[in-house]
């Protein structure tokens, strides 16, 4: 008897802590509450979800449909602006009720995901939690002028210093929070990234600046090469492309879809991701590498960091890269990428394939693989070794109890 139970108790503990090594996956849990159904499919349409996923410890603030459409209506319905509320609404650390009962000061500032995100410049972004007198604990924006109005309505989850979701009555706002720089003018901005050759060749080259716009409505993500990589070592001679070739290389730099540097972090290692000039056969396709916070391009050929984001405007986002990225197909005898799950349509003929627009978008991508939350900003890689451990030990213990 004594034996058996101490296997439970074995049993258990390993349940517990393969529970916990799997990591959070925020979409999922508020799936099951549909109270925060509009707050859930603005963390998925701005990626603020695979920000929340990575990190090893936050307190998420949520808001019932009722304040979440005031909120939307507050930012004139800019997914931009919206995707800074949200993280201004994910506080960088662990807080429960009784945490913060127990906080020693009155007005307890804290960081948020806003700034993290790198669009705070110039604004402080911070959020102050107080006990008020009321009994109630409350929030409020550090900025000048922040009124403690966003009060806690209940306690949604705990996972003990890793996560903490809470419904507040009310957004958590400030003059500016929804001020976002604008991607209209996609030429004028990478000049003044420091891509001016980049931003010239796309304007002067075929359709290419259209199937750019084309693309910026659903969604679009430029790799924007510097101006010294166009002269670096190894780079080819543009001057001695066909047009075909030239407009592919340049569609190339490019993908139909809104990836900001956290969610290409959770990209699985081996999956293909499709550009602006992939083909419906697997080709001029692109892979992801990330070891913590760098993540870098793949093409087959060469790779390529990811040095900075320029704009992050949902759903564009601008990236600069340290290289020109160049496709197996036009540099390369190594064999194509692997075709990507949606490339099921038969390919076209290889003389359409420079000029041709691309094929539509795959639908958008479910909210990524949580990361280990053990390491602040584990590679993807890491997860999948993680997920095997975790199953490993409840096998394990399995084994125990019988």
């Amino acid at each position: 008897m004594a034996s058996r139970l101490v296997a439970i108790v074995v049993f258990l503990a390993c349940f517990a802590i393969s529970s916990a090594i799997q990591g959070v996956n925020i979409t999922a849990m508020l799936n099951g509450y549909p109270d925060y159904k509009q707050f859930n499919k603005y963390l998925s349409e701005t990626k603020v979800c695979d920000e929340i996923n990575a990190r090893e410890a936050i307190t998420l603030l949520v808001l019932g449909d009722g304040p979440m459409s005031t909120l939307v209506l507050d930012a004139d319905q800019s997914l931009a602006g919206i995707k800074n509320a949200l993280r201004l609404h994910a506080i960088l650390d662990y807080f429960d009720p009784k945490k913060i009962r127990n906080l020693p000061d009155a007005d307890t500032l804290t960081d948020t995901l806003y700034q993290a995100g790198g669009d705070a410049a110039g604004k402080m972004g911070n959020v102050k939690i107080s006990l008020l007198d009321t009994g109630k604990i409350a929030f409020s924006s550090a900025n000048p002028g922040g009124k403690y109005e966003a009060t806690v309505v209940k306690t949604i989850k705990q996972m003990p210093y890793k996560l903490a979701i809470m419904e507040i009555s009310a957004p958590i706002e400030f003059d500016g929070l929804f001020d976002t720089p604008s991607a209209n003018n996609l030429t004028r901005i990478l000049e003044k990234a420091g891509c001016k050759r980049f931003a010239s060749l796309i304007a002067t080259t075929g359709d290419v600046m259209k199937t750019y716009e084309s693309a910026m409505e659903k969604g679009l993500t430029v790799f924007a090469p510097n101006d010294d990589a166009f002269d670096a070592k190894g780079a080819p001679d543009l001057g001695k492309m066909s047009k075909g070739d030239l407009a592919t290389l340049l569609k190339f730099h490019a993908l139909p879809s809104y990836n900001p540097k956290p969610s290409l972090k959770t990209v699985p290692h081996a999956r293909a991701l499709r550009t602006l000039a992939s083909t419906a056969s697997g080709k001029y396709n692109v892979t992801v590498d990330s070891q913590g916070d760098s993540v870098t391009i793949n093409t087959g050929v060469d790779k390529s960091r990811v040095a900075a984001t320029v704009i992050d405007d949902t759903p564009v986002c601008v990236l600069t890269v340290d290289s020109l990225l160049m496709p197996v197909e036009l540099f390369g005898d190594a064999p194509a990428a692997a075709p990507s799950p949606d490339d099921a349509a038969p390919s076209p003929s290889p003389s359409s394939v420079a000029d041709a627009s691309p094929p539509a978008p795959p639908p958008a991508d479910a909210p990524s693989k949580p990361a280990d939350h053990k390491e602040v900003k584990a590679s993807s890689a890491v997860v999948s070794r993680v997920s095997v451990l975790a199953a490993f030990a409840a096998a394990a213990c399995f084994v125990v109890l019988i």
